[in-house]
């Protein structure tokens, strides 16, 4: 049977990749344009990606001693700018809002742009002593930042995410919790995601406002530009002595706290999208897909073949499976389309041929290869072992392209010509100086993606002929 109704109307990756995004982001129902640029509707397939998402890592903040909290969405412009670099760093992108009801507001007020500011007011209330500390809060919200150019999932006005701020008596705790933040978020990525990340330390001119330093998680896209998918940064005690959050430590001295802010946002939506769909549509790892199997009844108006649909629903759902039956009039053909550019990872057929053999059709998403599997009590055992082996080569694919797409240089020509040609990370020797990474970006459009914290660097800088002092990513990013 035709299995391709609907996904004619994909653009091809190849032909278009910004067009093939939007055409997924579209007709996979992910989403839908507001009238408000940069302002999007999230539909409930969309949502329910990013609920899954949601509970993952909900449940890993909570194991490591978490708790949630929810800030106004309203700033104080007062309150922004007690912190200068921070509020350099995002006035440009600030919504104000200036009139409350009739009336002119006396202060203008800013739609959270992130909610650093709000909760160093609040720990300068709550926190007195050491025993006080550590403070571990994290809250998911959205966020107003007016963009220029907008795209659905990767780069909004307003976008979902959690943000997490933690307050600490010791430098060396604040960055442990930094580090273990990062940890949670390249995990998430390849246990939840099957994404692999390039992970490091931004640069001085990439790292967040007001952060001493910042640490990503990177991801790289079928088109060859990487997405900063996470961060978790470093703050020092910059905002605490801005906002005078002190506490009485052990030896009864009054001393600032170190703080921590980490951060990951619906762009990872975009990234599933990016490393894993194809030009049939999206292509879903198992583990945050919102049905993982879908059973389609072939001839379901002959007796038994829907009793029979509704039965493996059942039992696959008593295996914790997420499962659903697709017993709208439509044609098997539409069926399997739909199926395939929602990016369900397993179709299950069953029909009367199959009752009589006591089997059924499994086709997988992600390659399209078709088991045929007996009808019995193994059946949901089988299947929740197919769906973590999907995952796993998904994951090893992404993986290999990754890697085949990170390319070390050590000239300038070199870098220009796997930038231009080949695409990915172009891994390269850097002096450290702002310059060189200002040059690269105007001649190439290639912004630093992260150092390498683990790379020694031998060797010169391609671009001033100065001794190297680190190792980094660069890319073209979105």
């Amino acid at each position: 049977m035709a299995n391709k109704v609907k996904n004619d109307a994909i653009t091809s990756r190849d032909e278009d990749f910004a067009k093939w995004y939007t055409d997924v982001c579209r007709k996979a129902e992910l989403m839908d344009y507001s009238s408000v640029k940069g302002f999007i509707i999230y539909r409930p397939y969309g949502y329910a990606l990013w609920e899954m998402i949601q509970a993952y890592m909900d449940k890993k903040f909570k194991e490591t001693g978490h708790e949630n909290v929810y800030m106004p969405m309203l700033i104080p412009e007062s309150l922004l700018k007690k912190e200068a670099d921070h509020v350099e760093g995002f006035a440009p992108e600030c919504a104000v809002v200036t009139r409350g009801g009739l009336d002119e507001l006396e202060e203008h007020l800013l739609i959270r742009p992130t909610s650093e500011t709000l909760f160093c007011e609040h720990y300068a209330k709550i926190v007195n002593s050491y025993r006080d500390l550590p403070k571990l809060y994290n809250q998911w919200c959205s966020v107003v930042r007016w963009e220029k150019t907008t795209r659905p999932f990767l780069r909004g006005s307003e976008f979902l995410w959690q943000e997490g701020h933690t307050i600490h008596a010791t430098a060396k705790e604040a960055k442990e919790e930094t580090m273990r933040m990062l940890d949670i978020y390249e995990t998430t990525a390849r246990e939840l995601l099957a994404i692999p990340m390039v992970t490091g330390r931004k640069t001085e001119r990439e790292k967040f406002a007001g952060a001493e330093e910042t640490y990503t998680i990177e991801a790289l896209m079928h088109d060859g530009k990487a997405l900063q998918s996470g961060t978790s940064h470093y703050f020092g005690d910059g905002f605490a002595k801005a906002f005078d959050m002190k506490f009485l430590d052990k030896d009864n001295q009054l001393k600032y706290v170190y703080q921590t802010s980490w951060g990951v946002s619906t762009r990872l939506l975009g990234a599933i999208i990016m490393v894993h769909g194809d030009d049939n549509g999206l292509v879903l790892p198992p583990r945050v897909a919102p049905t993982q199997v879908m059973i389609i009844p072939i001839q379901q108006q002959k007796e038994g073949i829907l009793d029979k649909a509704y039965e493996l629903q059942a039992q696959l759902q008593a295996k914790g499976i997420r499962v659903k039956v697709d017993a709208s009039d439509k044609s098997p053909g539409w069926k399997f389309s739909e199926a395939e550019m929602r990016g369900i990872p397993l179709r299950l057929e069953v029909g009367p041929r199959d009752l009589q053999n006591g089997q059924c059709v499994v086709a997988k998403r992600v390659n399209g290869e078709k088991l045929t599997l007996a009808l019995d009590e193994t059946l949901p055992d089988k299947l929740a072992h197919l769906l973590d082996e999907v995952h796993e080569e998904m994951y090893q694919k992404a993986l290999k392209f990754r890697d085949e797409h990170i390319t070390d240089v050590t000239t300038y020509e070199e870098f220009k010509d796997v930038l231009n040609n080949k695409g990915g990370y172009v891994k390269m020797p850097w002096c450290g100086d702002e310059a060189c990474e200002v040059k690269i970006k105007e001649d190439t459009a290639a912004t630093s993606r992260c150092i390498d914290t683990d790379a020694h660097a031998d060797g010169v800088c391609p671009i001033c002929g100065k001794k190297a002092k680190h190792i980094v990513y660069f890319a073209r990013a979105y």
